[in-house]
């Protein structure tokens, strides 16, 4: 699970193209969208989506679900190992 976050942080920084952040500054349980996380908005949901589908073969089929799985790397993480495809 350990490897997935770092992987997962590794990926949303190229994804979004955060260049003046490194994964160990990605707080597991912090929010990753508002002003206490990362600060991402409705643009980087839409990239964690193609993210999701072109590196683990996932669908969020059921968009309302997307801010509960989307809060942070904690949850991205737990839904990546739950629902990828191998």
């Amino acid at each position: 699970m350990e490897q997935l976050k770092q992987e997962l942080k590794e990926a949303l920084i190229e994804a979004l193209n955060l260049e003046d952040i490194t994964p160990d500054e990605i707080e597991d349980g912090a929010p990753l969208f508002g002003a206490q996380g990362l600060g991402l908005d409705s643009i980087d949901a839409l990239e964690i989506i193609l993210l999701l589908e072109r590196r683990y073969g996932i669908r969020i089929e059921n968009p309302s679900e997307g801010k509960a799985i989307f809060y942070s790397v904690d949850t991205l993480t737990a839904y990546i190992e739950a629902n990828r495809k191998p």
